[in-house]
């Protein structure tokens, strides 16, 4: 079979040039992010050792998407989104090779970490859902499940790879190199975004003043209210999202406190989790050429909550590795299908504020889920943390089942 008909059949989006070009950049640029994520983890345990710290800055560097993230929205409707993009990646750039410089000369203090972390969360509030609401334009309709389940794929083999090298260079160099090689990542991304030639265009007009954002922003929620099919994804998405997505607190606390591993050992389970990750993107790549799955929504988060109760009983390293990878695979599941449910149900002009809704429901909640993880865990330990967040995943995905079959009328595939 060549590689035409591969493409074809299995992977449509990648013979549209302006996504191709990009997704490269994206697939380079994500390794660092995840080297970041984890270097910065790792950093805030050996300065301060408390989980609850930790959990602080996972907290801030949400914060502003928590609370901005839905007047986003007109912002990122009302200009060209390759332009947006190009500022938010060389913020994020400059933004990595500061916290890298303060490392490596040993300047760097807790508090440091928190106000970049504050401000890499302010870049990424544009920057996220800007990214989610530009793969239409470059991909098209027809090809946009396929293109969103392999940004995902791109995502997730990142996750796979960055943490791993991450690990070894933090045990061998030290956390700065982590900073450093992602900073240097986004060079890819913006090479890429240079070559991209969509039309740029906006989806309204500028808004000339703060009551102009309120009232489009206003226009956005209740656009998302009235529309079920959008409404109910997202709620059980932000309770998933609230409850058990804290990745960057629970698995380094679990490697250290549970498992007794070092970098290395952590960097490994949250390859794992990207194995996993990876394994679903590249799955719903292939079979989802055209519509996402309800199914696949509805079993990710079920699976994902049933995962997490029985991690709290482990103590073995290798079922912590294969619990983890299903964990991953339950995740992406869950919010590619979310993801691709609602560009498909957003109309043009609401899609920008649709996935900034999306952005403070996924992400955008992560402040206070990450209170919430740290606090149970400093508290009450980990296996608790666990068992509480996956009885509380499990009553939300029966009843957000519940609700679709009552009140929604799914466009999407079934299975």
């Amino acid at each position: 079979m060549s590689s035409r008909v591969v493409l074809q059949s299995y992977f449509p989006a990648l013979q549209e040039k302006n996504f191709r070009i990009y997704w490269i950049g994206q697939c380079v640029s994500l390794i660092g992010t995840w080297m970041q994520n984890v270097g910065q983890s790792w950093l805030v345990l050996e300065l301060t050792g408390s989980a609850q710290k930790l959990s602080i800055i996972s907290a801030l560097q949400f914060f502003p998407m928590m609370l901005f993230s839905a007047f986003a929205g007109p912002i990122i409707d009302a200009f060209p989104k390759k332009k947006i993009l190009l500022f938010t990646q060389t913020g994020l750039a400059v933004l990595a090779m500061l916290l890298a410089i303060l490392t490596w000369t040993k300047l760097i203090q807790y508090w440091m970490v928190v106000i970049l972390a504050l401000l890499l969360g302010f870049v990424q509030l544009i920057d996220n859902p800007t990214r989610h609401a530009f793969v239409i334009e470059l991909s098209g309709k027809e090809a946009l499940t396929n293109a969103v389940a392999l940004n995902s794929a791109a995502f997730n083999l990142a996750r796979m790879a960055g943490p791993a090298v991450a690990g070894i260079l933090i045990e061998i160099i030290g956390t700065g190199s982590c900073f450093f090689l992602n900073s240097i990542s986004f060079v890819a991304v913006i090479i890429a975004l240079l070559n991209v030639t969509v039309q740029t265009h906006a989806s309204i007009k500028k808004p000339e003043s703060l009551k102009e954002i309120v009232l489009q922003t206003k226009d956005g929620v209740i656009y998302t209210l009235r529309n079920k099919n959008i409404l109910i994804p997202l709620l059980l998405l932000g309770i998933i999202s609230l409850a058990i997505i804290n990745y960057n607190i629970m698995v380094p606390t679990f490697a250290k406190n549970v498992l007794q591993r070092t970098a290395s050992g952590y960097g490994f389970l949250m390859t794992s989790l990207g194995l996993g990750s990876f394994a679903a993107a590249l799955s719903l790549a292939v079979h989802s050429k055209t519509k996402p799955s309800w199914f696949r929504l509805y079993g990710g988060a079920a699976g994902l909550s049933i995962a997490y109760i029985v991690l709290s009983l482990q103590h073995s390293y290798t079922l912590s590795i294969i619990l983890l990878a299903f964990i991953g695979f339950c995740t992406i599941s869950l919010s590619t299908s979310t993801n691709a449910i609602l560009q498909l149900e957003s109309d043009n002009a609401h899609r920008g504020r649709v996935m900034s809704l999306y952005m403070l429901i996924f992400g955008g909640v992560t402040p206070i889920g990450a209170l919430y993880c740290g606090t149970l865990i400093e508290h009450f330990g980990i296996p608790t943390y666990l068992q509480v967040s996956g009885s509380i995943g499990i009553a939300a995905s029966i009843v957000a089942v519940i609700l679709s079959m009552v009140f929604s009328k799914p466009v999407c595939k079934s299975n």
